[in-house]
């Protein structure tokens, strides 16, 4: 596919806003689609982002802003993952080649970002309460306002978007729901009629139609029952609705989502209807671009690539050396001794590494859709069944699950391991997607045990040592690659609980780290010859209470280093626990301070709060000069060096 550039030719340059985009006659829009398709494929191939659901909803998002008045009509993008063609004609096109990138634009819809983001959003199923919640308030303030949410046919699993689509129905409030269903196919004859009769469902007439025929019944209830019980049957047995109708919406569908001929009408009829509707638009993910089309899952997200050749294979060692490549690779191992292993994830087989343990031991996998919370009630029926459980979740998506692990897990004690995947900074997908809080919302929760590896052979141990424990168990490990210095897939051993490992010996300052960074930390100070110690504290909870306290009997400044938020972190557990112990040294926790993180490299972050090697280091240098001279000044009389920190 070409790029079609920003030429004063084409239709896109002409589009700086829906406004503009509105003043296009009907018959130049499959022209716009064409070019903005082009114009995504060449921006995403050179910043990295999502493609795939962008391409399959171009004509939707045409024909929802053709036919919206937005902004002040309110649209609203369920997780946001297709928001790109919304964002390039709402007045953000010459700004796409800074997306995911520091200071450039937000790789979701956000709400500070733009007005014609109606809400910031990252996290699937929660579009229909936010369009109830604004239905409402434009109800009570009598304002005019039409509301319409875009939810995808996976983010519909969801439980909250049943819950609300429960909750709507009852109320009755004016709101459009769309269903991007990419799927399904429908073949050209069923599609013609679904067509039509689309048109005819979401027309006055057929409103008024049926609004007449039940007041005419309105005198006689059991004929008025028969007749509804019998137009809902007769209308189930031709649009796949039916589910919807008893939820309370009207249905319409399922039609041709790239079709713009067939959209725009149909999205005029529905916007005026009162009550909740329903429009079901059948479209292709990766629509337009024939490698995202033939294999979307890998398209979804993707690095920067050369457009006419695609994505290219990842190298065996590159694989290999990624955590959630040794995640799959430890589930096959640890199954194929033990079949009463079951795997569980909602929606992340790909991503987490999972997808060859599901084909080669599908009777042991279940991968519930988007539905947190029923993954981990899920795994503890399991548990309590007999099985043992495996539940892999990314940490930004483990919070939908807080209560579960509480009530479910912890209260139960049952035998699941909970492996946290995304745990810390992952960067470019911003501050819905960092996996920051995982530490401080688990720590506190009595029963479970709690580890972080600093390398994928400790990942493996850590594994091990959690399948082993027949409790409670998490495991939090970073996206992307980590050491592979001594691993091996045939390891059986097993850590020892609570015990840290003391990575380099020295004196007056101490560093104690989880997870990767303290690698980092320790090559950092061997590089400048450090005599500083470096500890790989390993385990969260229970920590190593007694070589922290030893290491505070012989150190005079503590560092701590953890990968998430300061705020009710390890660090601060530890500190507590070293001042409770009646120790005195100089401590400084490190870690994410008390703000959210925008969309950047890692490396980048991670130097931007001096979390990195060369950071620590330079910190952990500068609070040892500056101990040395409140030591010299103390001797001749002045203050203690306690004072000075």
């Amino acid at each position: 596919m070409a790029a079609s550039g920003n030429n004063d030719a084409s239709l896109l340059s002409q589009v700086d806003s829906p406004e503009d985009l509105r003043k296009l006659p009907e018959e130049k829009l499959p022209l716009l689609a064409k070019e903005l398709r082009e114009f995504l494929v060449n921006t995403v191939s050179r910043t990295s982002g999502h493609l795939a659901s962008g391409l399959g909803v171009v004509e939707l998002t045409i024909a929802l802003h053709y036919v919206y008045n937005t902004p002040e009509d309110q649209l609203i993008w369920d997780v946001g993952h297709q928001a790109y063609p919304h964002k390039i004609l709402t007045g953000r096109r010459d700004q796409m080649f800074s997306i995911r990138q520091k200071n450039g634009l937000h790789p979701f819809p956000w709400r500070a970002e733009s007005p014609y983001d109606t809400f910031s959003t990252g996290h699937a199923s929660t579009s229909i309460s936010e369009a109830l919640g604004l239905a409402l308030a434009n109800r009570a303030l009598n304002n005019g306002k039409k509301v319409c949410a875009v939810i995808g046919d996976g983010a519909l699993t969801g439980g909250v978007a049943f819950e609300a689509m429960n909750h709507a129905g009852d109320l009755g409030a004016d709101m459009l729901l769309v269903l991007n269903d990419n799927e399904m196919s429908i073949s050209e004859s069923v599609g013609s009629i679904a067509k039509h009769l689309a048109m005819w469902l979401s027309s006055p007439a057929y409103s008024r139609l049926l609004s007449s025929g039940k007041s005419v019944l309105e005198n006689l209830p059991l004929v008025k029952d028969f007749a509804i019980k019998a137009q809902e049957h007769l209308k189930g047995m031709v649009v796949p609705g039916t589910l919807f109708e008893e939820l309370g919406f009207n249905y319409v569908g399922p039609i041709d989502g790239h079709d713009i001929s067939a959209l725009i009408p149909v999205l005029r009829n529905m916007k005026d209807l009162q009550g909740p509707q329903i429009l079901h638009v059948v479209t292709k993910k990766g629509k337009g671009y024939r490698p995202a089309e033939d294999d979307p899952t890998r398209y979804h997200g993707v690095p920067r690539f050369d457009p006419p050749v695609g994505l290219s294979k990842d190298s065996d060692s590159a694989i290999s050396s990624r955590y959630s490549h040794v995640f799959g690779t430890w589930l096959i191992k640890k199954a194929e001794s033990d079949k009463a292993l079951r795997a569980v994830t909602p929606a992340m087989c790909e991503g987490s590494g999972m997808t060859e343990f599901a084909a080669r031991f599908p009777e042991q996998y279940f991968d519930v859709a988007i539905a947190e919370q029923h993954a981990v009630l899920l795994a503890s029926g399991l548990a309590a069944g007999g099985l043992r459980p495996v539940v892999c979740v990314y940490s930004t998506f483990l919070q939908r699950a807080y209560d579960q692990i509480i009530h479910d897990v912890a209260i139960q004690d049952l035998p699941i391991v909970i492996a946290i995947d995304r745990a810390g900074i992952v960067g470019a997908d911003g501050p819905t997607h960092q996996g920051m809080f995982d530490i401080s919302f688990i720590k506190p929760i009595p029963n479970i045990t709690f580890m972080a590896p600093s390398s994928l052979r400790e990942f493996w141990l850590m594994l091990n040592t959690a399948y082993s424990l027949g409790h409670p168990a998490a495991v939090r490990y970073p996206r992307g690659s980590g050491i592979s210095v001594g691993f091996s897939s045939d390891e059986k051993g097993l850590l020892p609980l609570g015990r840290a490992e003391v990575l380099r010996n020295g004196e007056e300052v101490c560093v104690l780290g989880w997870g990767p960074l303290i690698q980092e930390v320790n090559a950092e100070f061997t590089r400048r010859n450090l005599p500083y110690t470096v500890v790989n504290m390993r385990f969260i909870k229970p920590f190593d209470q007694e070589l922290v306290l030893s290491m505070a009997d012989t150190h005079r400044v503590i560092i701590t280093l953890e990968d998430g938020v300061i705020a009710g972190g390890i660090g601060e557990t530890v500190a507590s626990w070293i001042v409770e112990n009646g120790r005195n040294p100089v401590i400084r926790c490190l870690g994410i301070p008390d703000e959210f993180v925008e969309q950047d490299s890692p490396e980048s972050i991670y130097r931007q709060y001096g979390m990195d090697g060369a950071s620590v280091a330079d910190l952990a240098e500068r609070l040892d000069k500056r101990l040395m001279d409140s030591l010299e000044n103390s001797m001749l009389g002045k203050k203690s060096y306690q004072k000075v920190f």
